[in-house]
């Protein structure tokens, strides 16, 4: 993990509407998820689905990470264009008990998203 900290502002926390399943955000136009085993080793996901499956966006995808001494910068899968309104991209993580997740979106014109924090049990 990173020792560097994120901007205060530089990511914008999801609004919530309706029940929105853990490990995700809601946005005007779609919905994040990050999903994976946290507080342990395997694949992590992140997906960004649009709401109307509209035009074709191309986003970058990723993921923070945090535990009790440090938040650490972004770290990013990869940029992926929607197609049928649908982008995800994963890799392989080892989370540590007690360290939580969040699942970062950048878009075409540098504004970042992220989902709530999700921390291992």
């Amino acid at each position: 993990m990173r020792a560097t900290v994120l901007g205060a502002g530089a990511l914008f926390v999801l609004a919530p509407v309706g029940v929105t399943p853990r490990g995700c955000g809601d946005l005007s136009g779609g919905r994040l998820c990050i999903e994976g085993p946290i507080g342990g080793e395997g694949g992590f996901t992140t997906r960004y689905v649009q709401h109307d499956g509209g035009p074709g966006l191309a986003v970058r995808l990723g993921y923070q990470r945090k535990d009790h001494r440090v938040t650490a910068f972004a770290d990013w899968f990869g940029t992926r264009r929607t197609r049928d309104g649908v982008a995800a991209l994963s890799g392989h993580l080892d989370t540590e008990p007690g360290e939580c997740i969040r699942g970062v979106l950048l878009d075409a014109r540098g504004h970042a998203y992220v989902t709530q924090w999700q921390c291992s049990d």
